[in-house]
């Protein structure tokens, strides 16, 4: 059963802007703050940004000023918007709950590529 579905991820150039977009399950989503975190090969998940049931951003220093996390409680969908992106910004992006991600949740991510 799919609960967080990802979508949005591509291959862009450097200085360039991707939405990431998160759809997930109301059982998830009603409530619970959110994050997207980020995975590169070999490393382990790192957090990228989070926000409060209420609307409430907090971000990690490498995404502070580039980055905004959004949601739509009433669709129950969580957005990633990403500006001037950069080649370390290459990942698979996920979604999950925060501050302790469900193993349960994970989803498949979406890839971001930044390459000239």
């Amino acid at each position: 059963q799919v609960q967080l579905f990802e979508s949005g991820g591509g291959s862009v150039q450097p200085g360039k802007s991707l939405s990431l977009t998160c759809q997930a399950s109301v059982m998830i989503f009603m409530a619970n703050p959110m994050a997207w975190y980020r995975q590169t090969a070999g490393k382990q998940r790192v957090l990228v940004a989070s926000i409060s049931s209420g609307g409430v951003p907090t971000y990690a220093d490498f995404a502070k000023g580039r980055f905004t996390i959004s949601r739509d409680n009433a669709k129950n969908i969580l957005t990633l918007q990403m500006n001037d992106l950069k080649s370390k910004d290459t990942a698979i992006y996920y979604c999950n709950v925060f501050p302790e991600p469900s193993y349960d949740y994970w989803g498949q991510g979406t890839q971001v590529t930044v390459s000239s």
